[in-house]
């Protein structure tokens, strides 16, 4: 094939640039923080609107919807320009929100997280291929290490603005603030992003979206299916796989006909994006997939407050910050990414080796030291999946390839948040002794902990301590697979400006 010039930015004025990439990061907070500032709001809705059992669907019908469009957008963005079809996903969104601000009852609330979600996976794609757009692909991985801040800020903020901001204002606030922030981003945009028409006409792969989406639908419902259905495995969860194994076959063979495919077949021939995508999956697992678990092991294992495990997280942010901000600046100089990659799932192997050894008496202190190495593991490759595959896919398939990665980290989190939480439901049910003031071990609360007599809060402390082992094991078997991948990955050198990408990164090998 031949080499490919890698494309002059869509704008040169560098204080335009970070205008733009500040209102990119102002709508980018927006869509990442409504993922996790419903958590803490979901006890006062449900207060408001009874139905309990429909509980799981209000974080579950924005993911599904999420999940299943991001792809999409993707694609539209390469065949109709990436503006307006980043400005529609923001309209969508700021409209979900007023409506889910504005709920009168809770299928009308779950009904507006869809519409949410529609928009919200539109806006986490396109601003990675505006990215694309914007910055050559040298400079591209300093501005992405701040686009994965701001995702990790938001994952931290969330439960916390949300408890504070349903507390001072009710719960309807944590929706309606978006929709001046949404309004802020629209008009940002509208004036400073320049519009590049794509060079082709657009046709549509309507059946190739449509199958896709009902395929990562699937995926969701399947992996959530013990919170949404009472067990992992269900009549409705096997009935919902087939179905999803189904769609994904019959995708495949759409996909092979399509004049414009959604995800084009011929970039998974390129060795370097289908190791990258196995990366970006594993690192979903670990990295997203395992924050609300870290969160109850610190409460339950070392009978810390929710505010002091809190804490501990801020080591675990501030890893993340180094590990992701050098990265960033040490590829935008050298232009390779393989070894961070390495570097990175090798700490998070040993961080997870580590955990699977602490005890209810470890020190607090050692916990800590464990989880800031964790952090810098997910730090040093959170943007190397998409630099490296919007390197590696022709420039006309950007937009497809980004959306497809995106995809691949929220799938490998939903999935290993499902297979967590069987691990430790089944290492609780094998418990049969019985601890003094304890009814139900998975009931408890930290609060209810606290209140227990020293000798049963030890128990409990034990117990789920051997409980979390094997999962902690789980995540450094994921990191391990995620690491022979990264050692698999050709050593890639990104181009600079103007220059030839590289030919091997785009050859269908």
């Amino acid at each position: 094939m031949d080499m490919q010039l890698a494309p002059a930015p869509l704008v040169t004025d560098p204080r335009r640039r970070l205008i733009l990439f500040f209102f990119l990061m102002t709508a980018m907070f927006m869509a990442t923080l409504d993922n996790q500032i419903v958590s803490t709001a979901l006890p006062t809705i449900v207060g408001e609107f009874g139905h309990l059992e429909r509980f799981g669907w209000i974080g579950s019908a924005y993911l599904l919807s999420l999940s299943a469009v991001m792809p999409v957008y993707g694609k539209l963005g390469d065949l109709f320009g990436r503006k307006y079809v980043m400005m529609t996903a923001i309209t969508i969104f700021t409209v979900g929100s007023a409506v889910c601000g504005l709920a009168v009852s809770m299928n009308t609330l779950i009904a507006a997280r869809v519409l949410q979600g529609l928009g919200g996976g539109g806006i986490m794609v396109s601003i990675f291929a505006v990215n694309a757009d914007l910055f050559e692909p040298r400079e591209r991985a300093r501005y992405q290490s701040y686009s994965s801040l701001v995702l990790m800020a938001s994952g931290a903020i969330g439960p916390v603005l949300g408890g504070t901001m349903s507390d001072l204002f009710g719960w309807r606030s944590i929706f309606l603030v978006n929709v001046p922030i949404g309004l802020i981003a629209l008009a940002g945009l509208a004036v400073m992003l320049p519009y590049r028409k794509p060079h082709r006409r657009p046709k549509i792969d309507y059946a190739g979206a449509l199958l896709l989406a009902l395929t990562t639908t699937s995926i969701v419902l399947a992996t959530d299916s013990s919170e949404l259905f009472g067990a992992l495995v269900s009549p409705q969860s096997i009935v919902i796989i087939a179905f999803g194994i189904v769609c994904a076959v019959a995708w495949v063979l759409v996909e092979r006909r399509a004049p414009e495919p959604i995800v084009p077949l011929q970039l998974f021939r390129n060795s370097t994006f289908s190791l990258l995508l196995v990366m970006s999956i594993m690192g979903g697992a670990i990295a997203i997939g395992m924050v609300n678990y870290l969160a109850l092991f610190l409460q339950t294992t070392t009978g810390l407050s929710p505010s002091a495990a809190g804490a501990l997280f801020i080591l675990l942010t501030g890893g993340l910050v180094c590990g992701s901000l050098s990265a960033g600046r040490i590829i935008s100089k050298t232009g390779r990414y393989k070894p961070f990659a390495i570097a990175s799932l090798t700490c998070s192997a040993i961080a997870f080796a580590l955990m699977s050894q602490i005890h209810a008496g470890t020190p607090i202190a050692l916990i800590g030291a464990i989880m800031m190495l964790h952090g810098i593991g997910i730090g040093l490759a959170q943007q190397v999946p998409i630099i490296g595959v919007q390197n590696a896919a022709p420039t006309r398939d950007v937009g497809a390839a980004t959306g497809s990665v995106t995809l691949s980290r929220m799938g490998g989190a939903s999935i290993a948040i499902s297979i967590y939480g069987a691990i430790i439901a089944s290492q609780l049910d094998k418990v049969g002794v019985s601890i003094p003031g304890v009814t139900d071990i998975e009931q408890l609360t930290p609060k209810m902990m606290a209140s227990l007599p020293e000798a049963s809060r030890q128990a409990v402390a034990d117990i789920y301590a051997a409980a979390f082992s094997p999962l902690f094991m789980t995540s450094c078997t994921i990191a391990l697979i995620g690491l022979v991948a990264a050692i698999m990955l050709k050593p890639v050198q990104l181009p600079r400006a103007g220059e030839a990408k590289m030919p091997q990164a785009n050859a269908a090998e």
